[in-house]
Order: C-alpha cells, then structure tokens, then sequence
C-alpha cells in the first residue's frame, strides 16, 4: 500500500502536467499523511538540508564551465582539431562528431551542452557534405549522452550524493565504458554508411594540423589538469568543477580572447537557471528520500526482487530495464534522484558493488536523454538543428540500440568496469 500511495501520487501529479519538482513535494505530503508523519518543519528542513551539499556544489560549477566552453572558443577548437585528425576518411565527419563529443565529455558534463555545441557545428557541415540529415542528427544526439559518462560528469555527482557513493571513484569508473560507447557508435556509423558515396573533406595538411593542435591545446589541457588532479588526489571533484570554470574562464578571456565581461553576464544567468532547477529537484527529493527511508520501501522492494537475489547479474538485467521503461518518460536528474534511495539497497544486499552500478545506472540514465517521447537531448538537437522530432527519433535508433549493446555487455562481464578503475584508482 505504501509504495502504491507514493508512487500513485507521483504519476498522478505529472500526469496532470506539476512540475517534477513539485510532485516529489506533493508525494513526500501524501506518504507523511499516510505514515500518519505529517509535519511541516520536517518538510521544510528535509529541503534545506537536500540542498546543503558541499558535493553538489560541483553542479553549478560545471555548468559555468560548459557554458563559457561554449561562447568562448574552446568547444569551436575541439570540433576543429578532431576535422583535422579524422575529417578526411570516409565517412570522416561522423567520426568528427564521435571524437569531438569524447573531448567536450571530458570538459563539460553536460550531455544538453555538448550535444547543442555539436549540432550547431557539425550538423550544417554535414548535410551539406551529402549525409542524410536525420541520420547525423541522431549520430550527433547520442555522441552527446558520452557526457555524463566520461568524467567530469554531473550525473555521476547527483547519484555519488544521493546514493552516499565516492564521486571521484565513479568519475575513473566511468573512462573505458565512455570510451566503449564511443567506439560502439563509430562501429554503427561505418555500418550505416558504408554504401554512402559522401566526398569527405580534404585531408588537412601537416601545417594545418599544427595550427588546429596548437589552438585546442589550452581547452585539451583542462581534462588533464582533472584527471591527473582526481587521480592524485590534489583536488576533490567539487574543487575539479571549480578549477574546470575558472580554466575555462582565464582561457575564453586572456588566450583566444573571444569572450567579453558583457557576455559574461548572460552566462553566469544561463548557468544560474540550469543549476537552480537542478538543486530545486535534489532539494525536493530528499523529502522523499527520508520518507522513504522512514517507510522502509527498499525492504519492501528486494521482497518483490526476491527471486532475482541470488543472481546478481539477472537482477541487474531486472533494474536496467526498469530503468530503460522508467527513461522513456522523465529525464535523467529526477530518474536518478528517485530511484536511487530505492535501488541502493537492493544492490548492496545482494553484494553488488556500488561504483560499478552507478557506471551502468548512469550509463542506462543518459541514453534515456534520447528515448522518445521525452528526451532531453532529442528536442535540444531537433530546436538548434531546425528538424523535426520524428526526424531526429528515426536517425537515433541504430546508435541508442548500439548504446544498450555495451550497456548489457557491461552487465554481462563487470570486469570491464572493475578493472580499469583498479588501474586507474590505484
């Protein structure tokens, strides 16, 4: 009965069009009511203290820095380094968007922003080149949902707090299979157009590949100072979102010099706003996080999962299809938020390793940014690309269904997880 009353009264609210943040809200009064809990300083204070995370701090921070990425050169120069490298083979513009997406991953975070930066890039570049529009939307939509994946990663941070997880750990567990989703939609891309009779772009000349190296070598310098900071401890990942803003900042404005103290004021309102909705919907979900502590809704669920326990890689299969139906219908913040106070428990009864579910839960959460009808970053490539959302469902499917491969891949063999971050976690 509890779990249908907080789950009904959940559905019910979005159905009728409340916003996610305020449906957490009205679930977390209807549980209380029912556990007979109802309080409105408990409310009150379960907010506040949803909010007052040094961890989450990493939130705003990254977003700053995806945003001045983006207006300040630093993402212009990462496309145009990887045309240079790879723009020349056939087909080369797809691995331009593969491989530009894997460094902007590893700048930003931030699957929306990289995926509006290469849209607005790329996509012109390559309709007008010969290939199918749609099918390069859909190249471009999942290149772009490697960046929660691949460190710094603001989808790793929510769940690293919410689920109590080591955030640094799950930002050198998530490389090799960011990487893995990489090459899986190359892979697809050769597949796809291997009966495509596209001129790709001349190749770049060893001066010019020179010029392009010499350009992107400040914006390629921010991922190293993150990695190699995290990996050797000099800097929480809090402080790595800092340092990530502040880089990107001095770089945008005294090397290419290609942002202004006037535009400053319209990024610092863009990041504002992002990050507002996001710590609004922590804020409103720790609410429900307590109660469902309180109401001991995890017990409840590994009884439902009972004949799943004793097989750690079928309950998994269990939770990432959950997972994949639930993706289809919210998006990647709330998902996590919700179901993580649920799932967590469930995953260390049954011996689970924590780091190593919150890669796949992360992974399976950042494809759903482009499952329809609700993806995220569908809609954010079918408004910069000007192209309808039928369009841009139909060119994404082979790469989503390729993504969900290396999903189950990594359920099925874990050590793929495990063993680079023994490596890379020292």
């Amino acid at each position: 009965m509890t779990v249908a009353i907080f789950l009904g009264s959940l559905l019910l609210a979005m159905a009728i069009g409340i916003p996610i943040a305020y449906a957490l809200l009205l679930s977390g009064v209807a549980l209380m009511w029912h556990l007979d809990l109802f309080d409105a300083q408990i409310l009150a204070q379960n907010v506040i203290n949803g909010a007052d995370s040094f961890p989450l701090l990493a939130v705003p921070f990254f977003m700053l820095a995806g945003e001045i990425m983006n207006v300040g050169g630093l993402s212009r120069r990462i496309v145009k380094l990887a045309l240079a490298l790879v723009g020349h083979i056939p087909g080369g513009l797809g691995y331009v968007v593969i491989m530009a997406a894997v460094i902007l991953s590893a700048v930003s975070g931030s699957a929306v922003a990289d995926a509006a930066a290469l849209t607005s890039l790329l996509l012109p570049m390559m309709v007008v080149a010969g290939h199918s529009k749609e099918r390069s939307a859909g190249l471009i939509a999942s290149a772009g949902v490697i960046g929660p994946i691949i460190p710094p990663s603001i989808g790793f941070v929510i769940f690293g707090v919410a689920a109590n997880v080591s955030i640094s750990k799950l930002f050198l567990a998530g490389i090799f299979p960011g990487l893995l989703l990489a090459v899986s939609l190359a892979v697809t891309w050769w597949w796809l157009g291997r009966r495509e009779n596209v001129m790709p772009p001349p190749r770049a000349t060893r001066a010019e590949l020179k010029v392009a190296l010499r350009e992107a070598a400040w914006a390629l310098g921010l991922p190293i100072i993150i990695l190699v900071g995290l990996r050797m401890g000099v800097f929480t990942p809090t402080e790595a979102a800092v340092v990530a803003a502040m880089y990107a900042l001095v770089v945008s404005m005294a090397v290419y010099r290609e942002l202004s103290w006037r535009q400053l004021v319209g990024i610092f309102q863009a990041a504002a706003r992002t990050s507002a909705v996001i710590m609004f919907l922590v804020a409103a979900a720790m609410v429900s996080a307590w109660l469902i502590t309180v109401a001991d809704l995890p017990s409840k669920v590994i009884g439902m999962l009972e004949p799943f326990m004793g097989n750690p890689t079928l309950l998994l299969v269990a939770i990432m299809v959950l997972v994949m139906v639930v993706g289809t219908a919210m998006d990647m913040t709330p998902t996590i938020l919700i179901m993580t106070p649920v799932l967590m428990p469930v995953v260390k009864a049954a011996g689970i390793d924590p780091v190593y579910f919150g890669v796949l839960f992360i992974i399976n959460n950042s494809i759903g940014l482009i499952t329809p009808p609700v993806g995220t970053v569908l809609n954010v490539v079918a408004g910069v690309g000007r192209i309808s959302m039928g369009q841009v469902t139909r060119g994404v499917m082979p790469f989503m269904l390729a993504q969900f491969v290396v999903m189950f891949l990594l359920v099925a063999f874990p050590s793929l997880v495990t063993v680079p971050l023994r490596w890379l976690g020292g």
